[in-house]
């Protein structure tokens, strides 16, 4: 190798610089094209973090739909005249349906978003898929049989499915690199937001007004999205290449010149994602990829059997049955509230500690809220007086909320990002998205026959089991991937090298 081959440079994606090798003076002058961020002036993303959040005005709908059997099924296990739509009141097996046809349609959602988000966009298929949401609330505003209601939690389910599938690929088209991770964890943020909404003016609205109210989020999302905020610029770039510079114009808040470089990159991204194309099956040919697969649906089957799908949907039932003396309305906002302040310090958190150290805290901490609860329940099933420790169910489930949106909540879909390369990524998140729900599905449909066979510590002790074991799939199976890069995971994750000498 020559002197001059010894100091050859590839740039860095994202700069333009040259690097030169002076053999008389035995220096290397590194000359840069680019003007950096710093000397360039403060970056304007205003209009970046309003694209943000109005795109996620998505997650808030999906939050509302999660949220909304809380307030709601109890209103439909009381007689008619009581204000219950229904001439019947809710049979078991009804109420059952009702919380499980969303993870239903939530498990059919991604396979039609995955094909849509490549044909038609991100944007349109956003669009599309908060459509549901419309047609599900207007209908349950004048439902008056099951029948009808198990429509409108499918409705809601494809919708969710179609969001959560599509969502994280725009936000993370259109953010800078800066800013990913925060932009990021917008959607974990504005989900809860949509729970406490819920949990907030269910309890005390009629079924008919309050799914009146919530209409109003997914019509404004379909207004405002479609006519202010532009289309993800790596979709564009493979229809229109002067769409894709005007949207990133748009998103950057910068003029054409400025912007020139990242385009060049986003269509050199673009092309090469499309030259290496690969099929759901071309992830078992690689042992590195088939690891990422076992450790993305393992993760996500761990956050389904930690119970939370369980606690979203019933919390209101859980506080009553544990016959917690703080009403159960007010103890389920306490629970949303807690929800979207731990779900804001995710982002703090997981910059300093890292997402592998905070799975395990939140393994951890979801297991022991879990085995309080299991035990509360277990002496109250005894027959015992549980009026001195009423406030175990609430604490408990604070706790679990808590140590939920540090961990299991957010992180398994950030890891499932980093452990797929761009080429494969699609169809590993379609997948990963499909069994998410399909055990989401399992669990709320037969929580309450399974319940009422071992009872509700039963139930709840099997959940904490559950954690346990997550804990120790986190430990024992996922790499450390803070600042690695994405050959570096895949060569660990293929036991080419360890994470500890990555």
């Amino acid at each position: 190798m020559t002197a001059k081959e010894e100091y050859e440079y590839t740039s860095v994606a994202g700069t333009d610089s040259t690097a030169e090798y002076n053999v008389q003076n035995d220096e290397i002058n590194i000359q840069s094209t680019k003007m950096s961020s710093e000397s360039a002036g403060p970056t304007d993303r205003k209009f970046l973090y309003i694209a943000a959040c109005v795109g996620n005005l998505s997650a808030f709908v999906c939050g509302t739909s999660f949220g909304w059997t809380s307030p709601e099924i109890p209103k439909m296990k009381v007689p008619h005249e009581n204000g219950n739509p229904l001439s019947i009141p809710l049979t078991k097996s009804e109420e059952s349906w009702i919380g499980s046809l969303l993870p239903v349609g939530a498990t059919l959602g991604p396979f039609v978003a995955g094909v849509a988000a490549d044909k038609i966009g991100r944007k349109n298929t956003l669009l599309a898929g908060i459509t549901p949401f419309i047609l599900a609330f207007a209908l349950a505003s004048i439902a008056t049989s099951s029948l009808m209601f198990f429509l409108v939690r499918f409705l809601c389910g494809l919708g969710v499915g179609v969001v959560f599938t599509v969502l994280p690929m725009y936000i993370g088209e259109i953010a800078e690199d800066e800013v990913r991770d925060s932009l990021g964890s917008f959607m974990q943020l504005f989900i809860v937001i949509g729970l406490l909404f819920s949990y907030a003016l269910g309890p005390y609205m009629s079924i008919s007004a309050f799914n009146i109210i919530c209409v109003v989020a997914p019509c404004v999302f379909l207004i405002v999205f479609y006519m202010f905020i532009p289309e993800s610029p790596y979709y564009l770039i493979r229809t229109n290449k002067d769409h894709a510079q005007q949207a990133l114009m748009k998103l950057r808040s910068k003029p054409q010149e400025a912007i020139q470089n990242e385009l060049d990159e986003i269509k050199a991204s673009v092309d090469e994602s499309l030259a290496n194309k690969a099929s759901f099956m071309d992830i078992f040919k690689s042992k590195g990829l088939t690891k990422a697969l076992i450790i993305s649906v393992g993760l996500v089957a761990f956050q389904q059997f930690s119970g939370i799908n369980i606690v979203l949907f019933y919390t209101q039932d859980i506080f009553t049955d544990a016959g917690s003396t703080i009403p159960a309305d007010i103890s389920t906002i306490i629970v949303g509230v807690v929800q979207v302040f731990a779900s804001a310090s995710t982002p703090i958190l997981v910059e300093k500690k890292g997402k592998r150290f905070l799975l395990i805290l939140s393994a951890i901490g979801m297991a022991v809220s879990q085995g309080a609860l299991a035990i509360f329940f277990y002496i109250k099933s005894g027959g015992s007086d549980i009026s001195s420790i009423a406030w175990v169910p609430v604490l408990s489930l604070v706790v679990y909320i808590i140590t939920y949106c540090l961990g299991f909540g957010p992180l398994p879909w950030a890891v499932m990002g980093e452990l797929f390369p761009g080429n494969i990524k699609s169809a590993a998140s379609t997948a990963t998205a499909a069994g998410c729900w399909f055990l989401g599905f399992i669990l709320t449909k037969y929580f309450s026959l399974v319940s009422d066979f071992i009872g509700t510590s039963g139930s709840f002790g099997i959940f904490a089991v559950c954690c346990i074991g997550a804990a120790i799939f986190v430990y024992k199976y996922l790499p450390d991937t803070s600042g690695k890069s994405l050959q570096e995971i895949q060569d660990i994750l293929s036991g080419q090298i360890s994470s500890a000498t990555a």
